[in-house]
């Protein structure tokens, strides 16, 4: 019986996981698989039904220095697939049940401040057609929040000009509309003019991708990091940014302009709202910056210092 096989359309079909994602789960399926063979504790993953078998192998993983989080991951991994062999009645118990996933330290999100974001757009050359492109894809990183594949997988007949929306492909094939201000409209039309057909002219492929490379082809997760990395270098900055980073930035910039936590969640496309909720923290220590900064009593015991 091909476990593996089943157990990857499970989590491809059912769950909606990314091919990424997918990948993970069944090296960490084949990490435990090669573990009980090595170690002659059971034939394969489906023969072992001894709890005991679970607690070596969370101690080999510890002595062999993984990290909380990497540990929690493959704990959670390999119960996802044992639940689901009881579910399908191949295994007779879930040897991992009784396993306490380790309590990973919770690390706030990195963002930049708004002040910052505005030195980044002042940096950007639009009088190129480069330079328009990049302004266009910040402004979207930034007024969207969008994940690096839902902003390359953006395609044309995404975008709703009348309704100020753009079709969003989110994570686990998980659609959502995001609206869009006037200027970011106003940026998609030129860009869409003008700046569009002169990069597709140097490429024979065509697409119906938005955003394109210098080539004239579908820009890709690793040039758009290059992008931000261009742009960081233009402005003289030194600190690193990703994508991702820009996301965590426009959720607490919303929140921190009195956005709704549950408007946030459904902007970011987050399916739980726990999600959302690490990006009231942030929000909530830089309200304190700010208060202790400008509160005229706390300027005052500055100054009496």
């Amino acid at each position: 019986m091909n476990y593996f096989k089943i157990y990857e359309e499970y989590l491809t079909t059912i769950k909606n996981y990314s091919n990424n994602t997918v990948v993970s789960y069944l090296k960490d399926l084949k990490d435990l698989d090669d573990f009980l063979i090595r170690e002659e504790l059971a034939k394969n993953v489906l023969e072992a039904q001894r709890p005991r078998l679970a607690r070596y192998y969370l101690s080999y993983l510890e002595e062999e220095g993984y990290s909380k989080k990497s540990i929690a991951r493959k704990i959670s991994s390999v119960r996802t697939f044992y639940n689901y062999m009881l579910q399908e009645k191949l295994v007779e118990t879930n040897i991992f049940e009784q396993i306490e996933i380790p309590k990973i330290p919770k690390r706030l999100p990195k963002v930049i401040t708004e002040n910052e974001i505005g030195y980044l757009f002042d940096a950007i050359d639009q009088t190129t057609l480069l330079g328009y492109r990049n302004y266009l894809i910040l402004d979207l990183l930034f007024s969207c929040g969008l994940r690096a594949s839902e902003l390359i997988n953006i395609e044309i007949k995404d975008i709703q000009i009348l309704r100020k929306q753009i079709l969003i492909h989110g994570k686990g094939k998980k659609d959502r509309f995001v609206p869009i201000h006037n200027k970011l409209i106003t940026e998609i039309k030129h860009y869409l003019t003008e700046i569009r057909p002169k990069l597709i002219s140097k490429s024979e492929i065509k697409t119906n991708i938005l955003l394109l490379n210098y080539k004239g082809e579908p820009l890709t997760t690793k040039g758009l990091q290059v992008i931000l990395n261009k742009i960081l270098s233009d402005a003289n900055e030194t600190y690193h940014i990703s994508p991702h980073m820009i996301r965590h930035t426009f959720a607490t910039t919303m929140l921190n302009h009195g956005a709704d936590l549950r408007v946030v969640q459904e902007l970011l496309g987050h399916e739980h709202l726990k999600s959302t909720q690490i990006y009231t923290e942030v929000s909530n220590q830089i309200l304190k910056q700010k208060y202790d900064k400008m509160h005229p009593r706390m300027m005052k015991n500055e100054k009496n210092r």
